[in-house]
Formats: C-alpha cells, structure tokens, sequence
C-alpha cells in the first residue's frame, strides 16, 4: 500500500525553477489561510521559503496570477524551506504567462 499524495504529475525536481517573490495566502485543508511565500516556480510545483508551521504530505490550495486557483501537495521539507508539486500539469502558454507576471525583469527570466 502507498502513503502520501496520489499525483497525476509524476515527481521531476529537475525541471527549470524560475527565481521569484511572491506572496499568497493559501487555503490549507487543516489550518485555514496561511500565509507563504514563494521563492521559486517551475512548471511542477513550487518551493516556499517560510515553512515553520507545515509538515510533508499537507495539501494547499494557490492562486496564481494567470493559472488561477491551484491544488499542491508538500513533498519535501528542509530547514525553513518546503516544496510543493502542483496537483495538475500547467499548460505551457499558461506557465510562460504566469512567469511573465512573477518576473517583471526580463532579466531574471530563463531562457526559452
């Protein structure tokens, strides 16, 4: 028997991050709104840098500029960091748009 979240979007941590600062309040399934902040994104998922009061296997509900509301399940823990693996796969013009939001600097951008 498995333990843990069924995903439909299998685990691939190499995918590119792209490096941002962005608030949320998320909806979390035991907590209620909890405020996290996102430190990087990358199409599978995201990590947060301010992962106090979150443990490995919690489900959180974002809103994210273009993609709109999105499940995500915590998947790794370390230190004060967390990552978190969206629960659907994001459609690729979607993502790209979502990171032209996040990352006004074209600079900051990873290259397509």
């Amino acid at each position: 028997m498995t333990v843990g979240a069924q995903l439909s979007v299998t685990d691939q941590r190499r995918m590119a991050r792209h490096p941002v600062d962005h608030p949320v309040i998320a909806e979390h399934f035991g907590k209620g709104d909890v405020h996290l902040h996102i430190a990087n994104v990358s199409s599978n998922g995201f990590m947060i840098d301010n992962a106090e009061d979150i443990a490995r296997g919690e489900r959180v509900i974002v809103r994210l500029p273009v993609i709109g509301r999105i499940e995500a399940y915590c998947i790794w823990i370390r230190d004060n960091r967390a990552g978190f693996q969206f629960e659907r796969i994001i459609r690729v013009d979607d993502f790209l748009a979502m990171i032209d939001t996040l990352q006004p600097n074209p600079r900051l951008r990873k290259l397509r």
